[in-house]
């Protein structure tokens, strides 16, 4: 689903993976979006209403990364066969591999120069890759468990990974040190990310709470409840001025960032009666050692929204989806016929919380390789009319999909008239203005008249 922020806009729903979908990524320039997926595939879809998509084949197992390079010149995917996987995003095909991970990869990240990539797995270890020469130039063990997710930092100088043992870590890449050692959920991280500043960092983890840490003290400033399960994964946007988290249960929050442009400790003091028992946690260079649990009361602030939920029966919601291609390492495209699958839904959207209650009906049709790849949802299920009858109505699906295209259009346009035509009349209305403030002078300046 790609959600437009503008509560009366439509949302696009982009129907074409197999399997359950694993990551989602926008390309730096916004004109791509790429998605990895339990079907061993990764898609690059453009958001508009074609939906049009490339895919991605080279993985033998579920791919459960996907990240673009800061130029949007490359695209590298993680799985569980155990490798990651460089693409060329420009010219659409698969480029190297890097294989040193003994069990499952979890997460892969560019640096921002895109000189190297950052990369964890279920095998406890965080490993570091020049792209220049695809060799692994560092590994980081101190883990007990499943290292879950990685990142770099804005300026590319450290990386934090989380790990199923409850911990984040923040290492310096220049020294090979561990620079800071946060133990703030009780469950598992399942993701993060750094503010644009370098100066915070949110995360979210299965004890369905997100937190907000200040990097620059060395501290837990925020605990966030608003989910009620799991939170799988939290985002910043580009800006800062807004952060997103997801959770399992079914929903996307927005929440508004402004604990960089107010004092915190003043919040502190005034919610000294909402303080939690949760530890702060022990920030300084440590190098490797275990958490320090203080005994002192934490001083976070706990915060629990009021989230706005609106239930609509007839939800805004776009079915886009063109002609896609399939990209095999190593081999050429291969078309495939578009499925228009009527796919009932009931979602909510609002300024603050995107909830999407979809009761999806997965009857899985097995492809028989005589019948081909490219035969919908639509034929297969009236396979017993008539040929023309069927090609008939396919025609209609076309048809009708190419009149929700022009209707979208449509709207465009008139949103875009109706904004021109506002700025307009605020022109008109500000030049009035002016020359109103003009011509008082000169009535001044008549009125008096000259001496006698």
């Amino acid at each position: 689903m790609i959600w437009n922020l503008n509560p009366k806009a439509r949302a696009f729903r982009f129907v074409g993976h197999k399997d359950v979908i694993t990551a989602v990524h926008f390309s730096p320039s916004d004109d791509l979006v790429a998605s990895a997926s339990r079907d061993k595939t990764v898609r690059l879809w453009t958001p508009n209403i074609k939906g049009d998509s490339t895919v991605f084949k080279a993985h033998t197992a579920t791919v459960r990364s996907v990240n673009f390079s800061s130029d949007g010149q490359r695209l590298v995917t993680a799985s569980d066969d155990k490798s990651l996987k460089v693409w060329s995003v420009h010219r659409q095909k698969f480029i190297y591999s890097l294989n040193q991970h003994t069990n499952w990869v979890r997460c892969a990240r560019f640096s921002p120069d895109g000189r190297l990539i950052a990369s964890c797995g279920d095998d406890k270890t965080v490993r570091l890759w020049d792209t220049s020469t695809h060799l692994c130039i560092n590994t980081f063990t101190d883990y007990g468990g499943p290292a879950t997710f990685v990142d770099f930092n804005a300026s590319g100088t450290c990386i934090a990974s989380s790990g199923a043992d409850n911990t984040l870590k923040i290492w310096d890449i220049r020294t090979n040190k561990l620079i800071q050692h946060y133990q703030v959920h009780s469950a598992a991280i399942n993701c993060f990310s750094f503010h644009p500043s370098g100066n915070y960092l949110i995360s979210g983890s299965s004890d369905s709470m997100v937190k907000i840490l200040d990097l620059v003290e060395g501290r837990l400033i925020y605990t966030l409840h608003g989910h009620k399960g799991p939170v799988l994964a939290v985002a910043f946007s580009r800006a800062g001025d807004l952060f997103a988290s997801v959770g399992a249960d079914s929903q996307v929050l927005m929440w508004k960032t402004n604990f960089d442009a107010l004092s915190y400790k003043d919040l502190l003091s005034r919610h000294s009666k909402r303080v939690t028992p949760d530890p702060p946690p022990h920030l300084m260079d440590i190098y490797p050692r275990s958490p320090h649990l203080h005994s002192t009361k934490s001083r976070t602030v706990e915060i629990n929204p009021v989230v706005t939920n609106i239930q609509s029966a007839d939800p805004h919601v776009v079915e886009a989806g063109e002609t896609d291609f399939s990209l095999t390492a190593g081999s050429g495209r291969e078309g495939r016929v578009p499925d228009y699958r009527d796919r009932p839904s009931t979602s909510a959207a609002s300024a603050f919380t995107y909830t999407h209650t979809q009761q999806e009906e997965h009857e899985e049709c097995e492809e028989e390789e005589g019948l081909g790849a490219g035969v919908t949802y639509l034929l297969e299920e009236h396979s017993g009319l008539p040929p023309a009858f069927r090609s008939t109505l396919g025609h209609i699906v076309q048809q009708l999909d190419v009149l929700t295209q022009t209707v979208a259009v449509l709207e465009e346009r008139l949103t875009l008239t109706e904004d021109k035509l506002k700025e307009c009349l605020d022109n008109q209305a500000l030049i009035l203005q002016q020359a109103l403030h003009t011509d008082e002078p000169h009535e001044e300046r008549g009125a008096e008249g000259p001496a006698v």
